[in-house]
């Protein structure tokens, strides 16, 4: 469709206009030239990350006592035990074994003492009350020396029972293997007659 413009003839447009500048065709560049954009993958919603529940404590099923329940119970026979026979305690030791003596002072008054391992478990207590136990049945009242052993291992026992500790099997044994060298000791001292209570102890335990 033409408009007036190409209507006028060329040399009025000159005239009142100048010369008409040439028409040339501008190519649009190909990167200019548009381009379909292809739709990005719709991602899909990241399911919410949820802690992981907390499982309930179930109560233990075991009868065993904490251990620090037991040190306490422990701690306690130690305090009970050497406040009634007014006894102290000169080394606790880190070996299974102890010892028990007193001394007598110019003016009368005795001092008791001990070293023992301390009670920790079965074993360590066992010997702790032993040891307790030559006081508590005195020194020189069961004789020969064999017996006061063995009256003493009755008293640690007794002790442990009274208490609800734990008597092991690993507890009887050390208290036949003590009584079987008591009484091997006395023998080989010429002793004349074994002590009726004893007389399981002669032979050696197995």
């Amino acid at each position: 469709m033409m408009s007036l413009w190409d209507l006028l003839p060329k040399r009025v447009r000159e005239k009142f206009f100048g010369p008409t500048p040439p028409v040339t065709a501008t190519k649009r560049p190909a990167s200019a030239a548009p381009t379909s954009r292809a739709k990005a993958p719709r991602r899909r919603p990241r399911a919410p990350i949820l802690p992981a529940p907390i499982k309930p404590a179930l109560p233990s099923t075991s009868n065993r006592e904490a251990p620090s329940s037991m040190q306490a119970k422990y701690d306690a026979v130690v305090a009970t035990m050497l406040a009634a026979h007014g006894v102290r305690v000169r080394k606790w030791r880190t070996s299974m074994s102890g010892v028990a003596w007193q001394v007598t002072y110019r003016d009368g008054s005795v001092k008791k003492l001990i070293e023992s391992p301390k009670p920790k478990g079965p074993m360590s207590v066992a010997v702790f009350l032993h040891e307790i136990g030559h006081h508590a049945i005195g020194f020189n009242v069961y004789k020969p020396r064999c017996l006061e052993e063995y009256h003493a291992w009755v008293f640690s026992l007794q002790q442990m029972e009274a208490h609800g500790l734990n008597i092991t099997d690993a507890v009887r044994r050390r208290m036949a293997r003590s009584l079987h060298y008591a009484v091997a000791k006395a023998a080989r001292r010429g002793i004349k007659s074994i002590p009726a209570e004893l007389a399981p102890y002669i032979d050696r335990p197995k």
